[in-house]
């Protein structure tokens, strides 16, 4: 049998400055609905540090990669580099 290579999007790293935390969440394509919070740090580490908040994004998405790994038996791929969050999405912190 030939292993399928047809990749399918099942969720993204999302990305909210939400107070005084820059917030990563795991949510389904195109809703912020029943995200799951993954982890958070304060912005004060981040802010002004591309480096640090580059680290902190990766992580998260390691975080994902996990999950997705323990839960589908599949391994996440990030075929995208970060885009801003829709209008709809955003909590007035550009």
């Amino acid at each position: 049998m030939t292993k399928s290579t047809t990749k399918k999007q099942v969720g993204r790293l999302a990305m909210r400055h939400e107070g005084q935390y820059w917030n990563a969440y795991y949510a389904m394509p195109n809703t912020m609905d029943g995200a799951i919070l993954l982890g958070c740090i304060s912005m004060r580490f981040v802010i002004d540090n591309k480096e640090r908040k580059d680290a902190f994004m990766e992580f998260m998405k390691q975080a994902v990669s996990d999950i997705l790994q323990e839960e589908l038996g599949a391994e996440a791929t990030w075929p995208n580099d970060p885009e801003p969050a829709p209008e709809s999405e955003r909590s007035g912190h550009g």
